[in-house]
């Protein structure tokens, strides 16, 4: 069994509100392990993009890291000094923000953006080499080289993501970290994005954490996947096992939701909202949404625990039925 080269362990992530706080993320762990795809996907305000900022230690005001370990080759992300956090970004860690044109300074060429990465990490080339190496990355991500004199307003919006990846593998970091990556982009230009960072990876030997509520996505992308509910996993598995057979009742209900081409039938959604973070209801956060609720739902909120081999779930459905691992 792999060693996981990024390891979570009970993540909380608040939002200091006057009414009190907002428990974001409360109490996630999960483990990736080396040249792994792992997506999180979950409705809007599940908690998963969150917990891409927290990994990446950019979580700010009123948010807070309450408590947690981020282990990445060794390394507490979340204890170690904001400098040496600084210098881990891009070349341990990168991130590939949603929303491409906010992540580039509109008004500076691609090349200038890509080059401000490397000097902001030692990098000392010179302009031969520049170019050189902005021309690889470019490359690398399937751009010509003449985009590097561009601005981002004269790009597509998956040629500027495109080069987000660039600029977040250039110094050939160990775990990528995808937050929506192709958000507002036309379903062609997202394979096309998707199968970019398919390929950086592979090339790389990086990690990528994959964060979406785009299931169709998750399931060409991902080898494994997380569901998020409430600020918290309830259900890890092999991509391919929890689409043929999910196993948490939010799972089953947010596949069920989902169009197939092979029958005809009305589409149905999950009825209910997610609780409110500020005030979690007691027992388990489903239940007010769950077909299978029972009173033990109530008043007991289930740990996430291996109910089969490389299957992990957080319902009493399955607490009999407990086997050991870390997910």
């Amino acid at each position: 069994m792999a060693t996981d080269l990024l390891r979570v362990e009970d993540l909380r992530v608040w939002y200091h509100t006057p009414l009190g706080p907002v428990k974001a993320v409360d109490g996630v762990s999960f483990g990736v392990v080396p040249n792994e795809r792992l997506g999180l996907v979950g409705e809007s305000g599940s908690g998963k993009s969150t917990i891409a900022l927290a990994l990446m230690r950019l979580i700010r005001a009123p948010g807070q890291i309450e408590g947690g370990t981020v282990n990445l080759d060794g390394i507490n992300l979340l204890h170690v000094p904001e400098e040496q956090m600084r210098r881990l970004r891009l070349a341990t860690i990168a991130l590939v923000a949603q929303g491409a044109m906010n992540s580039l300074n509109p008004v500076v060429r691609v090349r200038e953006q890509i080059l401000d990465a490397m000097r902001d990490h030692g990098a000392k080339l010179s302009r031969q080499e520049s170019n050189a190496r902005v021309a690889s990355l470019l490359d690398e991500v399937g751009l010509r080289p003449e985009v590097a004199d561009r601005f981002p307003h004269e790009l597509s919006g998956g040629m500027k993501q495109r080069v987000c990846i660039a600029i977040a593998i250039c110094l050939r970091p160990r775990v990528i970290v995808a937050d929506e990556p192709t958000s507002a982009l036309d379903v062609v230009v997202q394979r096309q994005v998707m199968e970019t960072l398919r390929r950086v990876q592979e090339q790389l030997g990086a990690s990528v954490l994959l964060v979406g509520h785009d299931m169709g996505l998750m399931a060409q992308f991902v080898h494994r996947l997380g569901v998020m509910y409430a600020g918290r996993l309830v259900e890890v598995s092999p991509v391919e096992e929890i689409f043929a057979e999910p196993l948490h009742p939010y799972t089953k209900l947010l596949i069920a939701s989902l169009p197939s081409l092979e029958q005809r039938g009305n589409l149905r959604g999950i009825p209910g909202l997610p609780p409110s973070l500020l005030e979690r209801p007691t027992g388990c956060s489903f239940r007010a949404r769950c077909p299978y609720a029972m009173p033990r739902c109530a008043v007991e909120d289930p740990d996430l625990l291996e109910v089969r081999s490389g299957r992990w779930v957080a319902c009493h459905l399955y607490s009999d039925t407990t086997a050991s691992g870390v997910v």
